[in-house]
């Protein structure tokens, strides 16, 4: 219980401080989520990312790796168990980006797996995310 409420937090925390001003020599990734759902950056180049709310990259290759946060119903035989947060780290890979422009992020649930997408600005998929791991908290 007391990790999705540190979550949560943290992530209120984040929320009262404005965004920095996009590096126009960098590239800028959005992260976009339903209502309900937590996504956090999390690393980029397997390096820890100190503000969960984007990522801002020099131009070339980068590995961004995010937190995605969910509920699903009762994980036991038992219907009427109380639901479990799922917590899952993907992985979006790509070589391209490029200075100043926008990309975004975004995740869904999938039973007790996620899925994620990296789009442009045009809305093109450039990339799928790779599932890192999945874990529950009750």
């Amino acid at each position: 219980m007391r990790l999705p409420l540190l979550i949560a937090t943290l992530a209120l925390g984040a929320c009262a401080s404005p965004l920095p001003q996009p590096d126009p020599q960098q590239a800028w990734v959005d992260l976009q989520i339903r209502a309900g759902y937590t996504l956090m950056a999390h690393r980029l180049d397997n390096q820890r990312w100190d503000d969960g709310r984007y990522f801002q990259v020099s131009p070339g290759a980068h590995d961004l790796d995010v937190r995605f946060q969910f509920e699903v119903a009762g994980g036991g035989s038992d219907f009427s168990s109380e639901p479990v947060t799922m917590t899952c780290h993907l992985r979006f890979s790509y070589a391209d980006f490029a200075a100043g422009q926008r990309y975004r992020i975004e995740a869904r649930p999938l039973q007790y797996k996620a899925q994620g997408w990296l789009y442009d600005t045009a809305g093109q998929v450039l990339t799928r995310a790779k599932v890192q791991r999945c874990n529950t908290f009750g």
